[in-house]
Parts: structure tokens; C-alpha cells; sequence
């Protein structure tokens, strides 16, 4: 172990008492916290130290944020350390590029390892000799079966495996093989290392399970200098027990490993063996989630990149405007258990309206704008509005719109033969411009082609906004946008890139995409208070939802606004 890792481990820091309830104040805590709390009364550890491990062969996605925050939660909740460790044993998968994006993941969901970054690949020499010592005391053997027959001899859930030909090998001579695995000597697949337990365990997984297996590939942290490469259950222990890590939180499908994990600590004598420890994963339905299928879509341009915010890889989830808070509350609300559930796609919507609503700018933005022109409105005339930024929020301030002659609004808030309770605009009718002025539709013009190109109205100079008059009402409210002044924007609405209705896939295991995952609106417009907006700004256009800045795309003259979610919610919080 170099001089440095051994400055960032700690395997007996000072020891942290269970945290204690405040009398009066009953805690619920969730089973991993119950048996870190019996680990520390009864003094199995001192502290906690735990760790998020993943493999840097992909992005990591809204299931992992769970395994994030659950680790760094648990390091905090006891006042313990958390360690980010990158288990990059297999150089056939792993790129500099994933490493990258989920350091930067990681971070932006708030889980701060300080100066504790490790890769698997830090500790290779430490493996290796690891690997000798179960050869020198007779738990290790190098075999020269090939994969197939391996499975074969590995027998079935009904049926006993059998030993390996190679399996009673000497000391010595396994010494010399695995030396000359490391060496380069055989080609890939030619000879594994297997551990020596028990080939009629009911326990598929320790049935001598492979160790090592030669790999000539060129490793992203190591280059050229192993061609002999550690399995994860071997070396997954052996990094946690270097690490000083006390609780190995990890998902249910390692459940039938921990066998295994434990036989490997407690055979290499460890002093202070760490303890796995399972809990569900958290499933979202009707999204992709799979690594092959997103490398699909990325490779076949159906979306632009890990990236693309109809995706849920946590990436995507940022590009597209999701808050780490929001993250966090969904975590939370799904909870943990040790039983697999789903969790609604409209339950994480839920989330970030949450928490959004009360921070955001409200304004005002035409996505589908038709001109709206007040005959009666002097041309020479402007004037501001003054214009609460939160309603529900006072402390968000306000700001001033100009107002003119020639407005901008929604489409869909004119037509020219309107079904009952319609209460926008139609001929005839009067409707409030939200914090303005009544106006009345007196008449409209067509295209060539039939299509509605202007509406013309009066307006009621008497009615202006914070003026005190309320002798009349009207039904119907609708926002805009002063011509002059509105900024040109790009818009797009993404839906989930799944069809929900036929569900993630079909017969044949292919995706059902959803043809309308995504629509681009290039001629809309916002208000110039936001046209100074950066990367990752987040509003709430009225009436259209919540939008974020594309950090991609948008530029300073050209802004692109990606909906985060819309302002409807089919998701109830169920009660306690």
C-alpha cells in the first residue's frame, strides 16, 4: 500500500456511539441502521466507514442515487467516513470518460468523500498476493479448463458440482503457474485461479469460484502493467477491508455472494473483517435503465448522448433540471427495505415540483405565439407592470414587464368558434392579460390558408392591474408577451421516451420508444427579464411548466429551455 493511501485510511478511527434517541422524540430507523446500531453497542466496530463502489463502465442512473445517499447518509448520520472507489477490474468495459461523469454525478447530489478517491486497480499488487496466500495455504488452484466445461463441472440448483481435473495440484506448482499468468506466459481464457471450497455447496457461487482470469488488455489507470485481473467477488472483500470499510451496503442480488465475501476476509485474516449488508434496489417504472439498451439508442442517434434528458441516467436528470434536493425526497419517500418495489415515474415528478415551487421565478413565456393587437392602445404609449416573482413566495421579490401595444399569446387561448366554458379569447368575448388590462376580441385575420394570423382587441384602460378597480369580472385570464421586448427562445418538451402504454419493451425484447418523446418549439418567446439566464437556471413558465437552461445547447443569444416537468401531477402522496 503506498504512503499516501495509508494517510487516507483509517482501520481504527475513534469510535462513535450509537446515536441516541431524545426522550419523547420516537426515531423510525430502517433495518441497516438497526444492525449498524447492534454492531456498535456490542462493540463489532467503533465507528462506521462506508463506501460507493461502482464499476466505471457506464452513467450512473436514478438507482444508483439511492446506493449514494444511503452510503454517505449513513457515514453522516453516525459521524463516520465515506470513501468513493471506482471498481475498475475489468479494462474490457471501462473508459476515463465514466469516471469522470460519475465523480461529477456524485458530487452534484452532495456526497463529499474528501480526500478519499480510490480505484480497485490502486490495490492490484495488494490482490495479487492476496491471491498467493490462498495458494500457499491450499484454498487456491489455477485450473485449465476452459469457461464451458467450468460451467459444467459447476453443476446445477439441483445437481452437485465436480471437482476439477486441476484441483489437486501442488503448492508449488500452483505458485509457478499463477506466477506465469502474471508473467504473460498463456493467452486470455487459457488458465483462471479458482478458489478451493466446496464443489457440492448448495451455494452455486462457492463452488471454486474463479479469482483471477488473464485479460492482455490495456487497463485506463494501470496501462500495460497486469495481464492478469481480479473477479469482483474477490476483489470487491479484499478493497473493503483495506479501506477500514465496517458496513458493505449493497443490493439484493449480492445477497447469495455475501457467502463468499465473508470467506475471503475471513481466510486472508483480516483484522477487522467489514460486513455486508443488502437492501432493494429502486425501480422506476417504464424507464430504460439497462446500459446496452442506452448505448443503443446513443449509437443509433435516437438521443444525443448518456446525457439526454428523456433519459434517467443522473446526468440526464440534471441536464433536464432535476435539484439534488429533489433526488434526495424521492430517495426518501421510497425508503428501504429488503423487498423489491416500483416506484411511478409521476412520483419522482412529484419531487421536483416540490421543490421547486416555492424557490422559482414565475414568468411568462408563449410557446406557440399568435399576435395580439390592442386597436385602441395609443402606439406611442409603453409602460411597465410591476409583477410578483412567487406568489406563494414574497421573499422572491418582484419585477417590472413593459407592456405595448402588440403583444404575443398562447395559441390555444383564441378560437373562433369556442366550445362551451371556453373562457379565453373568442369574438366578442373580454379576458384579463394576467396582471395588465381587460381586453375584448373584436375581430381576427386569416392566411391564405385559413390559419388565424392576428386577433385585434380594445382594451379597458380602466382596468389596469394594482388600480384598485373591481367593478366587472371576467372568467377568463390569459398571459403574454410585449412584441418589442420578447426574446426569441428554443423550447423543447420531452416526454418519456418509453411508450407506457405498451410498456418498456416488446415480443422480441426491443424497446416500444415513444414517437413524441420529444418535440422542439423554435419560435417561441420569454420575458427579458431572463434573457441574462446561464446553464442549469431553472423558471416556472406560467401555465406550461417548469424549465431549465439546456447546459448543452443554449448559448447567450440563443437560449434553449428544456421542460423538467409540467405543472399537472397524477401522483397523490399517500398519507400516513
Amino acid at each position: 500500500m503506498s504512503d499516501e493511501i495509508k494517510k487516507k485510511i483509517e482501520i481504527e478511527p475513534e469510535r462513535v456511539e450509537p446515536e441516541k434517541e431524545e426522550e419523547g422524540t420516537p426515531v423510525s430507523k430502517n433495518f441497516i441502521e438497526q444492525l449498524i446500531d447492534k454492531d456498535l453497542a456490542e462493540g463489532v466496530y467503533h465507528t462506521v466507514h462506508t463506501r460507493f463502489p461502482p464499476e466505471p463502465n457506464g452513467y450512473l442512473h436514478i438507482g444508483h442515487a439511492k446506493s449514494i445517499l444511503l452510503n454517505y447518509g449513513l457515514a453522516q448520520k453516525y459521524q463516520g467516513k465515506f470513501n468513493m472507489r471506482f471498481d475498475d477490474t475489468n479494462p474490457t468495459k471501462e473508459k476515463i470518460e465514466f469516471v469522470e461523469s460519475i465523480k461529477a454525478d456524485i458530487q452534484w447530489l452532495g456526497a463529499d468523500w474528501e480526500d478519499r478517491l480510490f480505484f480497485a486497480s490502486d490495490y492490484f499488487g495488494q490482490m495479487y498476493e492476496a491471491a498467493v496466500t490462498l495458494i500457499q495455504n491450499g484454498k487456491a488452484y489455477v485450473c485449465d479448463l476452459p469457461p464451458e466445461e467450468i460451467r459444467e463441472y459447476r453443476g446445477t440448483l439441483t445437481e452437485p458440482g465436480r471437482n476439477s481435473p486441476y484441483r489437486e495440484r501442488s503448492i508449488e506448482e500452483n505458485l509457478t503457474l499463477f506466477e506465469n499468468m502474471k508473467n504473460g506466459v498463456y493467452a486470455d481464457g487459457e488458465k483462471v485461479l479458482r478458489a478451493k471450497i466446496d464443489m457440492s455447496s448448495p451455494n452455486i457461487n462457492m463452488r471454486d469460484p474463479i479469482l483471477y482470469r488473464v485479460a492482455h488488455m490495456t487497463h485506463h489507470n494501470t496501462g500495460d502493467t497486469w495481464c492478469i485481473y481480479p473477479m469482483y467477488d474477490f476483489a470487491h472483500p479484499i478493497e473493503d477491508a483495506i479501506e477500514g470499510i465496517t458496513h458493505s451496503i449493497c443490493t439484493l442480488e449480492f445477497e447469495d455472494h455475501r457467502p463468499l465475501y465473508d470467506w475471503v476476509v475471513r481466510e486472508l485474516a483480516y483484522p477487522v473483517p467489514p460486513r455486508q449488508i443488502e437492501f432493494a434496489k429502486m425501480y422506476l417504472t417504464n424507464v430504460v435503465t439497462g446500459k446496452r439498451y442506452i448505448k443503443k439508442l446513443v449509437e443509433e442517434g435516437i438521443v444525443d448522448g448518456w446525457d439526454d434528458p428523456r433519459l434517467v441516467s443522473i446526468a440526464a436528470l440534471r441536464r433536464r433540471g432535476f435539484t439534488p434536493e429533489s433526488i434526495k425526497l424521492f430517495v426518501e419517500l421510497c425508503g428501504i427495505s429488503k423487498s423489491n418495489s416500483s416506484a411511478d415515474y409521476a412520483m419522482l415528478e412529484y419531487c421536483i415540483r416540490e421543490d421547486l415551487k416555492l424557490k422559482k421565478k414565475r414568468v411568462m413565456a408563449v410557446l406557440d405565439p399568435i399576435k395580439l393587437i390592442i386597436d385602441n392602445y395609443p402606439e406611442d404609449k409603453s409602460e411597465l407592470f410591476e409583477v410578483p416573482n412567487n406568489l406563494e413566495n414574497p421573499e422572491l421579490g418582484s419585477r417590472e414587464i413593459p407592456f405595448g401595444r402588440e403583444l404575443y399569446i398562447e395559441r390555444e387561448d383564441f378560437m373562433e368558434e369556442p366550445p362551451k366554458k371556453y373562457f379565453r379569447l373568442f369574438p366578442g368575448n373580454e379576458v384579463r392579460l394576467m396582471n395588465a388590462y381587460f381586453v375584448k376580441c373584436v375581430s381576427f385575420e386569416k392566411d391564405a390558408t385559413g390559419k388565424v394570423t392576428q386577433i385585434h382587441c380594445t382594451y379597458d384602460p380602466e382596468t389596469r392591474s394594482g388600480s384598485g378597480f373591481n367593478a366587472r369580472k371576467v372568467k377568463g385570464t390569459i398571459h403574454w408577451l410585449p412584441v418589442k421586448e420578447a426574446v426569441k427562445a428554443e423550447v423543447r418538451l420531452y416526454e418519456n421516451i418509453v411508450d407506457e402504454e405498451k410498456g418498456v419493451y416488446d415480443e422480441n425484447n426491443n424497446l416500444n420508444l415513444n414517437p413524441d418523446s420529444l418535440v422542439v418549439l423554435k419560435e417561441c418567446y420569454i420575458e427579458p427579464s431572463i434573457t441574462d439566464a446561464k446553464a442549469f437556471d431553472s423558471f416556472q413558465f406560467v401555465r406550461n411548466g417548469f424549465f431549465c437552461v439546456d447546459y448543452k445547447d443554449s448559448k447567450e443569444d440563443a437560449l434553449v429551455f428544456n421542460r423538467i416537468v409540467s405543472l399537472k401531477s397524477s401522483f397523490v402522496l399517500p398519507k400516513n
